[in-house]
């Protein structure tokens, strides 16, 4: 793949830098970054993975095939003001703003251009990420792949339609969250029990790897993993008896619901905002 350009220089952008890199889709220097004004922080990527960094807005999207837009939301609309008239047609524009529509920028543009909207999550630090993907009626087969093979530099990648995206966001764009949430209470449940603290983490990490690596093995339904452990009179069906009092269950999916009425929400007021602008 030829030249990319990152608008936007924050950890996600630091992620996929890494990711394509490592991986060789994208050749260190033709990965072009840019940002508001932190010329600091450009300097470190270009230290740390070889980019290529410019603030001259002619120079970084001369001949480029893909434009990763990744800034801060709140800079979301003031910066696509700024390079709007420098996406052109026969880019694909690859934008990583949560809550941000492909309607949105399509409306700012107001020329054809090739969309795919991106949602990660911050896992993709790791190469871990769950990233779902929806693009727009411009884009092209030889594009789309373009664009998934980019984000399978840091893990999984699959489309879906652009409806489901809020729902993406509050469940695996938000889940890592979640997790470390639970592992919290597990961590601070060590100490009442009698566990030293340090050697809590590593059981509970282990835990976890072995319940995600069975749960991506097996062909049994999570409901049925679950059973199979939960002895009847057992220590786990205790336990799971507090869960279930305490309606656990119940609240980790108003948890996903909210987070993906939230987006939403983001999305109508980054909407309202353009409209308005």
């Amino acid at each position: 793949m030829g030249k990319v350009v990152f608008v936007g220089a924050g950890s996600m952008a630091e992620a996929l830098i890494a990711g394509i890199a490592a991986n060789g889709l994208v050749k260190s220097e033709d990965l072009w970054v840019t940002n508001r004004r932190d010329q600091e922080r450009l300097n470190d990527l270009r230290e740390k993975y070889g980019v290529t960094v410019t603030y001259d807005k002619e120079t970084l999207f001369e001949g480029t095939e893909a434009v990763i837009l990744a800034m801060k939301p709140k800079d979301a609309l003031a910066g696509l003001e700024k390079i709007m008239p420098h996406l052109t047609g026969n880019m694909l524009i690859i934008s990583v703003l949560a809550g941000l529509s492909i309607g949105t920028i399509e409306r700012m543009a107001d020329k054809k251009l090739s969309i795919v909207r991106a949602m990660p999550n911050t896992s993709a630090a790791i190469g871990k990420s769950a990233t779902a993907l929806a693009f727009n009626s411009h884009v092209t087969a030889a594009q789309a792949d373009q664009a998934k093979a980019l984000f399978e530099t840091v893990g999984f990648a699959a489309f879906v339609e652009e409806s489901q995206l809020d729902a993406v966001t509050g469940l695996s764009g938000s889940g890592p969250a979640y997790i470390y949430y639970l592992v919290e209470a597990m961590e601070n449940s060590a100490t009442e029990i009698g566990l030293e603290r340090h050697l809590a983490k590593e059981l509970i990490v282990q835990t976890l790897l072995g319940a995600a690596e069975m749960l991506r093995t097996s062909e049994k339904p999570s409901r049925q993993l679950r059973h199979e452990v939960t002895s009847p009179g057992g220590t786990t069906e205790a336990g799971i008896r507090v869960l279930e009092n305490n309606q656990v269950h119940d609240s980790l999916i108003q948890c996903i619901k909210e987070a993906t009425a939230q987006s939403q929400r983001l999305g109508n007021m980054l909407s309202r905002q353009f409209e308005v602008g």
